[in-house]
């Protein structure tokens, strides 16, 4: 039988083969492998003991993976970018959410830590839109409400980081962070300016942050 860990440890192997293809160039291999990535997630979502979020955990990876597969085709027209990134969207909110309703055990107000965290978001979201604006022209207003959602899931990530019982939540922040910094490479490259290997480095940090993401939520759930 096929347990939740094997899923998990299979993904990491899939993503690891993937994102070498990536790096050697073998992008018409990866664009028929990456629908079955998040997949092994999913499964193992679901195989894992029941706990109270766990539907909004994988409610966020379907629409993940929903974006996944329509970004395949954003070459082919802008529609297609909008709908992944409504996708996206989606599954952002559905990750506030999730980390939201995670069972919390201190009072984050007090650590100056969580407000230096806070203030450096602040000023990464307003740095990237101030350098993304001037070149969206007609995605201003969809992008920038993405950037501040993007930015506040990794705020209520850092807010678990401080409330959270244990040491699976900085897993948890970590993932939200390589989520951003996905979305930030993708978006400089196809705004701003080209970046060498983008593709790598957006596969590589996205993987990493959906792995860390769902394997600490599993962990911070785990039954003791």
């Amino acid at each position: 039988m096929i347990t939740s860990q094997r899923l998990l440890q299979g993904f990491l192997i899939f993503g690891i083969v993937y994102s070498i293809l990536l790096l050697t160039g073998n992008d018409a291999i990866t664009w028929y492998l990456k629908p079955f990535l998040l997949p092994l997630l999913f499964y193992a979502v679901v195989k894992s003991d029941s706990f109270e979020t766990k539907k909004w955990l994988l409610s966020a990876l379907f629409f993940s993976w929903v974006g996944d597969c329509i970004l395949l085709f954003a070459d082919k027209g802008e529609l297609y970018f909008i709908f992944g990134l409504i996708a996206f969207l989606i599954a952002h909110i559905l990750f506030i959410r999730l980390f939201f309703r995670q069972k919390s055990e201190k009072n984050h107000l007090k650590n100056p830590l969580f407000w230096i965290g806070f203030i450096g978001i602040i000023i990464y979201l307003k740095s990237m839109l101030s350098l993304l604006i001037p070149t969206l022209g007609d995605l201003k207003v969809p992008v920038s409400f993405y950037a501040m959602t993007i930015s506040i899931m990794l705020i209520i990530a850092l807010k678990g980081a401080f409330n959270w019982e244990n040491n699976s939540k900085y897993i948890v922040l970590l993932g939200a962070f390589f989520f951003v910094t996905s979305d930030s490479i993708l978006a400089i490259d196809k705004f701003h300016s080209p970046i060498p290997l983008a593709s790598f480095w957006i596969m590589l940090t996205y993987l990493i942050a959906q792995f860390s993401i769902t394997y600490g939520i599993l962990k911070l759930n785990q039954k003791k």
